[in-house]
């Protein structure tokens, strides 16, 4: 399971950054409203750190349960 958790970690972990990075590339800045698509991209953003968090704790979590 810890090998699992970990390659969906680092699958989120590379999304997280690709859509973070593709965000603030096609903003327009401050004063502009936000798109279609830079919603979809923010909700995206978060869907990756709602995966990350808990798939990095049983990352975790399993490497510690191993030792037993």
């Amino acid at each position: 399971m810890q090998k699992i958790a970990t390659k969906i970690f680092i699958i989120a972990s590379v999304a997280f950054g690709l859509i973070g990075i593709t965000l603030v590339l096609i903003s327009g800045g401050p004063d502009t409203p936000d798109t279609p698509l830079m919603e979809f991209l923010i909700r995206l953003l978060a869907v990756c750190v709602f995966i990350i968090l808990p798939s990095f704790a049983l990352s975790i979590a399993g490497k510690y349960l191993d030792k037993k």
